[in-house]
């Protein structure tokens, strides 16, 4: 079902199951783009060297870009595999969603008329 590989996709949702690799993302959503420095500076428990696995999984999982720039690594999200997975896959479930409403509001309005 999703147009994205399948092995591309799997390796995006194991990325996504570490909660720190998802803070990643959520960082870069907000700003354009963040040094190695600045995101290793954003998780103060966690050692730089393992700020850089985190890193290099969300990279070769096809969520990250990153440019180096002198001695200076730069991240941005790359939001083409999301979005890919949100089109083929989530947006499946949407209809379970709407239905699921849908009952809740007869629900909700025959509790009313009681």
């Amino acid at each position: 079902m999703l147009s994205a590989t399948s092995s591309g996709a799997d390796a995006a949702f194991a990325a996504l199951a570490d909660l720190t690799r998802r803070r990643v993302l959520e960082l870069l959503r907000d700003r354009d783009e963040m040094t190695a420095g600045e995101l290793a500076a954003a998780f103060p428990d966690i050692s730089r060297p393992a700020v850089s696995k985190h890193l290099r999984v969300l990279r070769e999982a096809g969520l990250l870009t990153a440019d180096q720039i002198g001695r200076e690594w730069r991240y941005r999200l790359d939001p083409t595999l999301l979005a890919s997975i949100h089109d083929d896959w989530l947006a499946t479930f949407i209809p379970l969603f709407d239905e699921s409403l849908g009952r809740l509001k007869i629900r909700v309005e025959s509790t009313r008329r009681r």
